[in-house]
């Protein structure tokens, strides 16, 4: 396989450089959906922002491996995505659809590690931190029809530790949920991206979500959409649901995230 060491060398973990999809056919017929470049760092947290429609999951399905696209180049730590890379683990926002009902807690946290090369020990020892790291050690034997769309939400996320991942992309993961269960989810996902330092891209339509979490968020708009606008977010960490939100700074990102979107 070809490595792109400029990428490498630079740190970044993904590369788009020209990266369209469109549907309806190639050429003038062709309508553009997608027209992206971008670059995400090693151990970023970044933050894609959009209105319905505008392509989000089109693009981060196109950085995971799980989409095709019309033309231009798409690398992660400077190898080409042709299909889902080693290391990249997606996290859906459809939580119930992704567990298995009639396997515990403790069996759909296996999937991820069945048929590798790990020892059985070793395979338990991930699966008991990964649980303990969301809060579900005491949930192993239950099944996910007894656990609240939190819980699931949490499992998911578990599932996805499990594998020892080196960069999580995650499409509204938490945009079903209740205020309160969400917010928790929040803090929980920046603790973990706080101790593990991977990668992560995080698309949503919630602008308030976007900068709360975010080293840096993105703006995805136009026909067909791009990057209209970036922010760098220097609020400092660990972030609080309120003082944070209260913070000069984060309400003026929020009305300038505003503003980008034409809102």
């Amino acid at each position: 396989m070809v490595v792109d060491h400029r990428a490498v060398e630079t740190g970044f973990a993904f590369e788009c450089e020209g990266v369209r999809e469109s549907f309806g056919g190639s050429g003038a017929e062709g309508r553009g959906v997608l027209d992206v470049s971008l670059e995400v760092g090693e151990g970023e947290f970044l933050t894609i922002v959009g209105g319905s429609g505008v392509g989000k999951t089109t693009l981060l399905k196109i950085l995971g491996g799980l989409a095709p696209r019309s033309a231009g180049r798409v690398s992660f730590r400077g190898r080409p995505v042709t299909s889902p890379p080693e290391g990249v683990v997606m996290v859906f926002q459809d939580y119930s659809r992704s567990l298995l009902p009639w396997r515990t807690v403790d069996h759909n946290m296996s999937l991820g590690l069945e048929g590798g090369r790990l020892a059985k020990p070793e395979r338990r020892e991930r699966i008991d931190s990964a649980l303990g790291k969301v809060g579900l050690s005491d949930s192993k034997r239950k099944y996910p029809w007894q656990l609240s769309g939190g819980m699931q939400q949490r499992l998911q996320i578990a599932r996805a530790l499990a594998v020892a991942p080196e960069a999580f992309l995650m499409d509204e993961p938490f945009g079903s949920l209740d205020a309160i269960t969400k917010a928790t989810l929040q803090d929980e996902l920046a603790r973990l991206h706080g101790e593990t330092q991977m990668t992560i891209v995080f698309v949503t339509h919630d602008v308030e979500e976007a900068v709360y979490l975010g080293d840096r968020v993105i703006v995805l708009a136009g026909k067909p959409a791009g990057v209209a606008r970036e922010f760098d977010v220097s609020l400092k960490r660990p972030r609080h649901q309120i003082t944070t939100r209260e913070q000069p700074e984060f309400l003026d990102l929020r009305h300038r995230v505003h503003l980008a979107l034409g809102q």
